[in-house]
Formats: C-alpha cells, structure tokens, sequence
C-alpha cells in the first residue's frame, strides 16, 4: 500500500512527511522545495491484540505503545502541483507520473490562507483554500481524461466493430490507473451509460466516467494544515461546512514534528496521536521549548484533540480504503520460533477471507491451506470466512 502525501508547493506538505515518518527531507518556505519524491515509512494505529490475551507484544515491524500498535505503510510526498498541471505546468508532467502509484492521496492544503495557488507567500487569511481542494481534483479529473481520450475514437470504433467486451477493453487501456472491469461494470451502471453506443458518447459523458474512476482509485483525505493560526481555525471551520461530502482534518504538522523530536529526544513521552504529552526532562527544556510545548498544548491539542498527522493516516488506511488489521496467531502459541509474541500484523483489503490472509502469509501456505482458527474465540473457520479488524488468526495447513 502506498500513500501519496500531495499539495501545492509551500502548503507544509513535506512537513507533514516528515511528521509521518521523521525521514529527513527539505523543508523551505518557497515553491517546489520538492523535486523528486520522498519516500518513506509512516505507522498507522490499531488496537494491538495483546490486550485481548493479557501478554506484550514484540513487533518486527512497527512499533506498539500502551496497547497502541504501530503498523508500517509506504508514504510519498511528491513534487507540488499547481493549477494546469495537467498541461505540464510547475511540475505537473512529473507530479501525475508519480500519482500512478498512490492507493491513496493525503491532500494537504494551507488552511491559513497564507500561500497562493502558486505557493507563493501571501498575507494570512487572503487567500481562500478551498480553492486548493477544488483545483487538485479538476487537475487529476482532467489528467484521467487526458489518458483516456488518447486515440478515443478509434478505440471506441475498434471495440464496437469487433464487438470486444467494453469493459474488459477499457480496463486493459486504464491498467496504468489501476481501474479494474469490475470498477467499470459499476460506473457505467452508475452513469447510466450505455457501452453500446460508446460512439455516441458526449464529452461530459467521458468527463463523468473520469471524474467516477478517480474517486474510486485515488480516493482523497484533506489535511487542513496550519489550523493552528487564527485565519487556519476559521478557515477550517468554513470549510467543514462547505465539503461535507469529504473527509477534512484539522492538521498542524509543524506541532506533530516537533513533539515526535521531542520525544526522540527523550524530553517528553508521546504517543503519535494522543490528545496529550508528558514532560520527561523539564530542566533540559530550554525557554522556547516550554513555549512551544505550551502553545501546542493549549492551541492544539486542547483545541482539536491531537495534531492530526496520525488521524488523517489512520483515517485514510481505515476510514477511506477500509482495510483491515488482522494477527497471525495460534490458539495455543501466539510467539513465533524466536519468542516473539504477536511479532506480526498485517493490512488486508476489506473482504479478506481465510484463504486470501493465508495467501498472504506465502503461496505454499495457500495451497496447502486446511483450515483457520480464530484464536480469541477457539472457533475453526473455513477459507470463505470474511475476517474483521483486530482478528487474530492461526492456519493449519497439510504437510
């Protein structure tokens, strides 16, 4: 799975990455800072299965506090866009290129009003953001659009004449964008479109079918960074009112940066995601970290919960793509060879079945699958089983 962190230049999307993952990359006020994508490793959190069986976790992976398991997810935070990136403008060509592999898009945008459309710095509050969630959707709706009108008209005669599967057909064209037949089956029932007549088809009839595809694979949450400013909190709030068909969180990444270093420092203890910190080592704390500290306290955690950045993955993994959280484990031994309790969690698209995790697991362990066993309940299931988040389960398998 693979999360695509993307915005305009300047909107603190790389700061955010950096929260996510405290991998260094460059962070400057100016635009396109960022002109290949960074890559690296964000944690999202579940409830770990420890608490389930009373006994600590040793994750391989990942990390587990307090009961909270942190489970690895690939993040990229690609080159800014700007409006007609579409067209190659800023470094739109090189931004959508990137896209193709997102699951997922964190859209980070300057709640605060303080960049323009170009990134540009401009005074706080005078610049409307949603501009920004408007134009990111139109360029990617456009770009879709651009891909599928490429040669559109002898497509479509072709696959009318020969009488293809449109479907099929069309899946085969967009692979690139990872739309399935399903997927297309779906939009076109959706659309109320008519393949047959694919000749006939209006340009908004293309621009709906785009507009449908890129919601379904490149589903979006909206970081509103910078919430932690007074034009960033009313903004936020506007903005709630006006999108609410979409996920929208309040995000100050800046805050989530500087308490994740100061936890690896050892001067607080901090859990990403919390709606507070305790202070480790208060006489190391020089007096512009008690004030930073003391800012980030009062004006965003207390005010919205937590700073965001561990919301908008989790929301993202869980919420948008529904995926699931599932152990490998035995009814009777939950370590693996070394004395690992519970060393594994892995992330399954929703409907996963038995069989589809023990594929997971390794092919041979498919193939020779003989039956599932939820450990909390001692119940045997079969491949068909439909597993649900926080399972814990053990596979027999022949010999």
């Amino acid at each position: 799975m693979l999360i695509g962190v993307v915005g305009k230049p300047s909107c603190g999307k790389s700061t955010f990455f950096k929260a996510a993952t405290l991998a260094e990359v460059d962070i400057a006020n100016y635009p396109f800072t960022t002109i290949k994508p960074n890559h690296g490793t964000g944690y999202v959190s579940v409830e770990c299965a420890e608490k389930h069986f009373g006994v600590k976790c040793n994750p391989r992976f990942g990390y587990c506090i307090d009961g909270k398991r942190f489970v690895p997810v690939d993040l990229m935070d690609v080159a800014g866009l700007v409006p007609g990136a579409h067209e190659g403008k800023g470094m739109g060509n090189q931004f959508l290129d990137d896209l193709r592999q997102a699951d997922v898009l964190v859209h980070v945008i300057d709640c605060s009003g303080s960049t323009n459309e170009k990134g540009e710095s401009v005074d706080a509050g005078s610049y409307d953001p949603a501009n920004d969630i408007k134009f990111l959707e139109d360029e990617i709706d456009f770009w879709y659009v651009g891909i599928m009108k490429r040669g559109w008209d002898k497509f479509t005669r072709e696959t009318k004449q020969t009488n293809q599967d449109f479907p099929k057909a069309l899946e085969k064209r967009m692979s690139g964008l990872k739309i399935t037949e399903d997927m297309v089956k779906d939009v076109l029932k959706k659309l109320n479109l008519d393949p047959s007549k694919i000749t006939g088809w209006s340009e908004d009839d293309v621009m709906n079918l785009a507009v449908e595809f890129r919601k379904l694979t490149k589903p979006m949450i909206i970081a509103c960074n910078k919430v932690d400013t007074a034009a960033g909190k009313k903004n936020f709030k506007r903005l709630k009112e006006q999108f609410n068909d979409q996920i929208l969180v309040a995000c100050s990444a800046e805050s989530e940066l500087a308490l994740r270093e100061a936890a690896k420092a050892n001067l607080i203890d901090y859990v990403p995601g919390s709606e507070s910190f305790e202070t480790v080592h208060a006489e190391k704390l020089s007096e512009q970290q008690k004030n930073a500290l003391d800012f980030i306290k009062t004006d965003v955690l207390d005010e919205f919960g937590s700073t965001g950045v561990q919301q908008v993955l989790d929301d993202a993994v869980f919420g948008l793509l529904k995926y699931i959280a599932i152990f490998p484990g035995g009814v009777n031994k939950l370590a693996d060879k070394d004395g690992n309790v519970l060393p594994d969690c892995f992330l399954l698209p929703p409907g996963s079945t038995a069989i589809d995790f023990a594929y997971h697991l390794h092919t041979d362990i498919g193939d020779n699958f003989i039956k599932a066993i939820d450990a909390k309940t001692k119940m045997t299931v079969g491949k068909e089983h439909v597993l649900k988040n926080g399972d814990v389960v053990e596979i027999a398998v022949s010999k």
